[in-house]
């Protein structure tokens, strides 16, 4: 766990993209295989489900800090988060155990199984055996709350780096339903996919600035197309599937089912490149109507019959 308590220290203190990026690779070229996949688990939106709640939390952590429940209660909201209070306010380490985090998954996903004083009995001692860090890390991951402030797109580009694998392949082994119950580091990140080259968009062209309109010539030659408020993307069909890329070369299929669709009225083969828009009444919506899709890892009903 303190490697990937010193990932998530490089990662959270720094803004900049070029050290994130840097930080995960070196993590992606050292770290145990089994450890890896979790990552790419965590940081992409799999991460394992809540074990206990936040309230039983807190009184175990103020009791082992030999603290009345009311002073937590008190540090809490100055703090502002649950799992660094908790790390705060317990007492040093016992003996500090560096076991893997894929160690300390296993241990959390063995405790949801137990009943409450089981539970409390192992939660308390992992507590023991943790850094702070470590600590906080571990209690998030209780909690089902693990945040970091790095997208996928990112922890992507710098799985590229680590393995020397195209960065868009990758994005394409890294979607869908996969966990790392049913999939290895290897099948998932290094076994050659021979679909992948189907789903791959073309480079997009992007407007610039010209530095002299006049070359352009007289304006009543020019066509202009209204620039509509969405996101640009590129529909592509192919070997009998359909996919759609983000003009940052980030997967959405996922997000638009409506255009399924297309398959059934467009011959496999056709590439559209354009804007996704919202659309309802009769006309374009504003990139507000879209803005509840971005970042789902699924769309549940409710969106899909308000937006289409």
């Amino acid at each position: 766990m303190k490697r990937f308590a010193e990932l998530f220290r490089a990662v959270d203190q720094t803004t900049r993209t070029t050290k994130k990026v840097a930080a995960m690779a070196a993590y992606f070229r050292e770290a145990p295989d089994a450890d890896k996949l979790w990552t790419i688990a965590i940081f992409s939106g799999r991460r394992p489900r809540r074990t206990i709640t936040a309230t039983v939390l807190r009184e175990w952590a103020a009791e082992r800090a030999g603290i009345p429940l009311w002073l937590f209660e008190e540090a809490y909201p100055i703090v502002g988060d649950l799992a660094e209070t908790i790390s705060l306010v317990l007492p040093p380490a016992e003996a500090e155990e560096d076991r893997p985090l894929s160690h300390w998954i296993a241990e959390i996903r063995t405790l949801s199984k137990q009943d409450d004083a089981a539970r409390k009995s192992g939660i308390l001692a992992a507590w023991d055996r943790l850094g702070p860090t470590e600590r906080l890390l571990f209690t998030k991951l209780l909690t089902g709350s693990f945040r970091v402030g790095v997208s996928q797109k990112l922890m992507t580009r710098a799985l590229a780096q680590a393995t020397e694998i195209d960065e868009a392949e990758l994005t394409h082994r890294l979607m869908g339903s996969w966990t790392p119950d049913d999939i290895t580091w290897h099948s998932l990140v290094h076994a050659p996919d021979p679909t992948a080259s189907l789903s791959r968009p073309y480079p997009f062209y992007l407007a610039y600035q010209l530095d002299d309109p006049e070359a352009l010539g007289d304006p009543g030659d020019w066509m202009a197309e209204r620039k509509w408020d969405g996101i640009r993307g590129q529909l592509i069909l192919r070997g009998g599937d359909h996919h759609l890329w983000s003009r940052g070369e980030e997967l959405m299929t996922d997000r638009f089912p409506e255009l399924a669709r297309m398959k059934d009225f467009l011959p496999m083969g056709t590439v559209i490149d354009g804007e996704v828009l919202g659309w309802g009444d009769e006309v374009p919506l504003s990139f507000n109507a879209l803005q509840k899709r971005i970042g789902r890892k699924t769309v549940p009903k409710k969106l899909l019959t308000e937006r289409r």
